[in-house]
C-alpha cells in the first residue's frame, strides 16, 4: 500500500494540506480518495507507466491529488511554472510528450491559449470549472472508483530547469523499480533529517514558495511519506509567512534568500510581533545568501537554519547548519551522504584547496538525463569522469572540505582579463537601506570587453538617480575592491526575478547586450 494508503487508513481526518491565508484543508483521506479518482481517470485517458501529463496551476489546494495521482500511477508528472505565457507553457508540455494537462479557472485565459498550441494533448482538465477546451475537473473525476489502480508503480516528477541560462529543459530520472514505495526512501530520509522530521503525524511544514518548484514539491511530498501537515502560502507575503508559523505552529519550513531579505526589511515591530517559538528549523537553498542576511536571520530566529546547495538534477549535494556556518562563514557545507566535491579548471584538471573552478560531484545512487538533449547531457558530465556532474556552478573548497560558490559560470563578468563574479557584489548591495534587490551583469565596454553594471530596485524610486548611483557606488567602495565595483547603475520597478529566488539574469544581460549591438550597427 502507498504511503497515503496507509495514512488514510490510520489517520483519515488528519489535515494533509492546509492553505495558510484561507485555513482551506484536505484530510488525508480526501487526498488519497481524490488522487485514486484522477489517477484512473488518466489510466482511462491512456496513460501508461512511464507516460506524462502536465499541471499548470498556482498554490492551490487540490495541486497535490494532482500529483500523488501520478506519482501512484508509475507516471511523469511535469509541474509547470504558473507564471508563464501561453507559448512557454506550451513548449513545455509539447515536450515533454504529456497526454493530459490539468489547470486551473484562475489560468483560463493562458490555458486557453495553450490549447491550440499542444494538439497532442487527449484530455484537459479545469479544477473549479470549464471552458471551451476543458473539462470540469471536479465532475470528471467524481465518476471514477476512489480506490488505488491494482499494483502500483512508483512514477516521479520530471521537471523543468528554471531556463535562467537558456530555453528551459526537462530533467528525467528512470522510474523506480514496480515494487518500490512511493518515495525514494534515502530522499525522503534526508529531508526527514534536514527538516527535523519525527515521521509522528505531528510535524508541520510550512511552503511559502510556488510548489510547481523542485524543492518545494519534493519536500511537501516527503513530508506527506512521513504524515505530517504541508502549509501552503497561496503567494509569498512577509507578514504573511511569519503569521502562518504562529497560527499553525509551524516546526520546520524552506525558504530562499530573497525571502529572508523581505522579512529583515520589515519593520522591527512587525517582525517580533508573531510567537515563532514552534519552528525548529527553517531550511534554506536555491541561491547564495549573503552573510550579513544570514547572520541577522541567526541573531533573530536562533541557530536552526539549514542551508543545502543541489539542483533539480539531483547529482548530488552539500548542507550546512549554523553552527557550522558560523565558523565557515559564507560555505554552503559539506557533502552530505556519499557524493563528494571536485573543483575543475577548464581543462577538467582539479585544483588546489581555495582555488575558485568549476564544481562538480561525484554521487554514483543517481542518474539523469535532460530529455531530448544528449549534448547538454553530455556537456554537464566532466571530461575524463563522467560519473562526475556539474551544474555550472563556481567555488571552492577550504581546507576543512567545506565549499564555497563564487556565482554561475554563465554570469561571470571578465573585465580586462580579471574574473568578477557579480554575485559578490549583489551580496553587498542588497544590504544598502534603499535596495530592495539587484542584479549584477556585464555589459560591453570597448577597452575591457565587459564593465560591471548594477541594475537596482529601489525602496522608492529616486528624485535624483545621479545622486543615489553615486551614494551606492560609493558604498559599494567600501566594502568591496575597486576594480569590482559598479561603474554604472540603473534603477528599474521590478527585477526579473523568478519566484524561487534566482535572477532572471540571462534575460536581464541579452537586453543590455542587444541595445549595444543595436547603437553600434547605426
Amino acid at each position: 500500500m502507498s504511503y497515503l494508503g496507509t495514512y488514510a487508513a490510520t489517520a483519515p481526518d488528519r489535515p494533509a494540506v492546509i492553505m495558510a491565508s484561507s485555513g482551506e484543508s484536505l484530510s488525508y483521506g480526501q487526498l488519497f480518495a481524490r488522487s485514486n479518482r484522477l489517477a484512473r481517470l488518466l489510466w482511462d485517458a491512456g496513460l501508461r507507466i512511464g507516460d506524462h501529463y502536465a499541471i499548470l496551476a498556482e498554490n492551490h489546494i487540490r495541486y497535490f491529488e494532482a500529483v500523488w495521482a501520478g506519482l501512484n500511477a508509475g507516471l511523469y508528472v511535469t509541474a509547470i511554472n504558473s507564471h508563464l505565457t501561453a507559448e512557454e507553457a506550451a513548449y513545455i508540455v509539447n515536450d515533454s510528450g504529456s497526454k493530459v494537462l490539468i489547470t486551473t479557472t484562475a489560468l483560463a485565459d493562458v490555458a486557453e491559449a495553450i490549447a491550440p498550441l499542444t494538439p497532442n494533448v487527449g484530455r484537459r482538465l479545469m479544477i473549479g470549472g470549464a471552458s471551451p477546451a476543458y473539462e470540469h475537473y471536479e465532475e470528471a473525476i467524481g465518476s471514477y472508483a476512489a480506490e488505488p489502480l491494482g499494483p502500483q508503480r512508483r512514477g516521479t516528477f520530471m521537471l523543468y530547469s528554471s531556463g535562467t541560462t537558456g530555453r528551459p529543459k526537462g530533467v528525467k530520472f528512470p522510474l523506480p523499480d514496480w515494487n518500490a514505495q512511493v518515495g525514494e526512501p534515502a530522499f525522503v530520509a534526508q529531508v526527514a533529517s534536514m527538516c527535523a522530521l519525527a515521521g509522528d503525524g505531528h510535524d508541520v511544514y510550512l511552503s511559502p514558495a510556488p510548489l510547481y518548484h523542485a524543492a518545494p514539491l519534493r519536500a511537501s511530498v516527503s513530508v506527506h511519506c512521513l504524515g505530517g501537515t504541508v502549509v501552503v502560502l497561496e503567494r509569498f507575503d512577509a507578514l504573511e509567512a511569519l503569521r502562518a508559523i504562529e497560527r499553525y505552529g509551524v516546526t520546520s519550513s524552506q525558504w530562499v534568500p530573497t525571502m529572508f531579505v523581505r522579512m529583515l526589511k520589515l519593520d522591527e515591530a512587525d517582525r517580533n510581533r508573531f510567537d515563532l517559538s514552534s519552528l525548529r528549523v527553517a531550511v534554506h537553498a536555491a541561491a547564495p545568501c549573503p552573510v550579513e542576511v544570514k547572520q541577522r536571520m541567526i541573531d533573530w530566529w536562533g541557530p536552526i537554519l539549514i542551508e543545502y546547495y543541489s539542483g533539480t538534477e539531483n547529482i548530488g549535494s552539500t548542507a550546512i547548519t549554523s553552527e557550522e556556518w558560523l565558523s565557515h562563514k559564507g560555505s554552503v557545507g559539506r557533502p552530505v551522504g556519499s557524493a563528494s566535491v571536485h573543483i575543475c579548471d577548464e581543462r577538467g584538471e582539479e585544483l588546489a584547496v581555495g582555488e575558485d573552478g568549476l564544481v562538480y560531484f561525484d554521487f554514483p545512487l543517481t542518474s539523469f538525463e535532460y530529455h531530448r538533449d544528449a549534448e547538454k547531457t553530455s556537456s554537464a558530465r566532466h571530461p575524463r569522469n563522467p560519473a562526475w556532474r556539474t551544474l555550472g556552478d563556481i567555488g571552492h573548497v577550504d581546507e576543512d572540505g567545506y565549499l564555497y560558490l563564487a556565482d554561475r559560470q554563465a554570469f561571470m563578468i571578465i573585465a580586462g582579463g580579471v574574473n568578477i563574479y557579480p554575485q559578490e557584489i549583489e551580496d553587498v548591495l542588497v544590504m544598502h537601506p534603499r535596495v530592495v534587490d539587484t542584479a549584477v551583469i556585464g555589459v560591453p565596454n570597448p577597452d575591457l570587453g565587459e564593465e560591471v553594471k548594477a541594475v537596482v530596485q529601489p525602496g522608492e524610486m529616486p528624485d535624483d538617480p545621479a545622486a543615489l548611483e553615486a551614494e551606492l557606488i560609493a558604498y559599494c567602495r567600501r566594502h568591496l575592491a575597486a576594480f569590482k565595483c559598479p561603474r554604472s547603475v540603473d534603477f528599474v520597478e521590478q527585477l526579473p526575478r523568478l519566484d524561487n529566488g534566482k535572477l532572471y539574469k540571462r534575460k536581464l544581460r541579452d537586453a543590455y547586450w542587444a541595445r549595444t549591438s543595436a547603437r553600434q550597427a547605426e
